[in-house]
């Protein structure tokens, strides 16, 4: 599990004050990149030279309540699962130990040529402390 601090922009924010829902993805891809770069080393541009690319093929969120300007929050994201060609992370977004939204990722493993490919060793091994979640 890696917890990433988050203060809302006001930028971030829609006419009523209020997180606008597209954010919530970005937060989520911030929060698996850094997972990586705390579990691994390996930052997502070093796969990507590697010609192993993550691409999202399925995004669920929940939202309970909102986050608003200036709220300081902290993303919990985990490591569900990694499989043959597929990872899955799952995600809480908190204001203090107020759970405000849960989301769920699904990532597939592609060659630069778009087809699927089998995850790599590096990836398998370091999640293997992280799946559990």
């Amino acid at each position: 599990m890696h917890q990433l601090p988050i203060r809302v922009r006001y930028i971030e924010c829609d006419p009523m004050g209020l997180v606008h829902h597209a954010n919530y993805p970005v937060w989520f891809e911030m929060g698996r990149t850094e997972l990586l770069r705390d579990q691994s080393g390996l930052r997502y541009r070093d796969l990507e030279e590697q010609g192993i690319l993550l691409a999202v093929v399925s995004l669920e969120l929940k939202y309970k309540r909102p986050a608003r300007y200036d709220d300081e929050l902290v993303l919990h994201t985990h490591l569900e699962e990694i499989g043959h060609v597929k990872i899955t992370h799952r995600y809480e977004l908190f204001r203090e130990r107020e759970l405000l939204t849960t989301g769920r990722t699904v990532l597939a493993c592609l060659d630069r040529n778009g087809r699927p490919q089998q995850i790599p060793e590096i990836l398998k091994s370091s999640g293997d402390s992280g799946t559990s979640g």
